[in-house]
């Protein structure tokens, strides 16, 4: 059983991820998560999904499965920082600004994944995007995720897995093609603006010194900045192990610090990241639920995002 209730980080083949949206809520069923987030990459949550021929409601057909499916998204921002990933929760989903953001990084994907094939190919690393879409069913341009670019790398026998190929890429500097991405204070007022909340993910996946607006600063100046401008959140327990993480220092130090240092300025969340690896052949992957939020900062986040009268209790 899952070591967490409610985990509020997973995806679906929608971006990155390897289960349907139906399979996902199957997995947390399995699992025992209650509550879970479906936050794909840069993807605004979908309203309907397919279930047996018959069109019906996400979040309707989830409940009739004894789910709380949270709606959301995890959007990627700054151009020049790494990792800075922002789940947004509880917005109003139509919102005009969200969609163009949405738009905008589709169109940004398609132009920095095309040029970075075309460098790994000059570098001796033969990689279309071709064989790319074709390593994912149903994947095209619009949808094209770089973890799948990550996967084709280590499959073609470049790397040993998918970690390694983001390490390489990332450390290589005639490899780099910094993407188009949304400013992260943009991303901030536009959940607000439409009703949402923001969580920052997974902090240690950004490194240690960051440039922002022209201006080197330390991740923690950076994430106060954010803070500043209306952050409402940060992800505590996460599988960092599980990751591409630089981080060395165990799990648990990590916790520890988030909770020192963000404790009683922000929600406290959790997420596992679950994209199901499994199903592609990796080993120990991430498991949903496995990380998620402990018990007492449960209504502490969602009564932002259902009102304060939500009690999971009463699910």
């Amino acid at each position: 059983m899952a070591n967490y209730f409610c985990d509020l980080h997973s995806h679906t083949n929608l971006s990155d991820g390897n289960d349907t949206v139906e399979e996902l809520i199957a997995a947390a069923v399995r699992e025992g998560v209650k509550i879970f987030a479906l936050t794909d990459h840069d993807v605004l949550p979908p309203k309907t999904i397919i279930v047996d021929g018959k069109e019906v409601d996400t979040v309707e057909y989830a409940k009739s499965q004894g789910v709380l499916l949270v709606p959301g998204v995890e959007f990627s921002a700054e151009t020049l920082i790494e990792d800075t990933h922002m789940v947004c929760l509880g917005c109003d989903w139509s919102s005009p600004e969200l969609k163009a953001i949405e738009d905008e990084v589709k169109q940004s994907k398609i132009d920095a994944y095309v040029e970075l094939l075309d460098r790994l190919t000059a570098k001796g690393m033969p990689l279309t995007l071709e064989e790319v879409l074709a390593s994912r069913p149903g994947v095209t341009p619009d949808t094209l995720q770089k973890k799948m670019i990550f996967d084709m790398i280590a499959k073609k026998g470049y790397t040993k897995d998918w970690a390694e190929a983001k390490l390489m890429v990332k450390a290589d500097k005639s490899l780099s093609v910094d993407r188009r991405k949304p400013d992260a204070l943009r991303v901030l007022k536009a959940a607000h603006d439409a009703g949402g909340i923001v969580i920052l993910a997974h902090p240690y996946l950004i490194a240690p010194e960051v440039n922002f607006g022209g201006k080197m600063m330390s991740r923690a100046e950076y994430i106060q900045i954010l803070i500043d401008n209306g952050l409402d959140g940060i992800e505590k327990v996460y599988p960092y192990h599980k990751t591409s993480s630089i981080e060395k220092r165990p799990n648990e130090v990590l916790y520890q610090e988030i909770e020192d240092m963000y404790g009683d300025k922000l929600l406290i969340s959790g997420g596992s990241d679950y994209h199901n690896d499994a199903k592609k052949g990796t080993k120990n992957p991430r498991v949903i639920g496995e990380a998620g939020v402990e018990e007492p900062n449960v209504n502490k986040i969602l009564r932002k995002v259902y009102g304060e009268d939500f009690d999971y209790k009463k699910l």
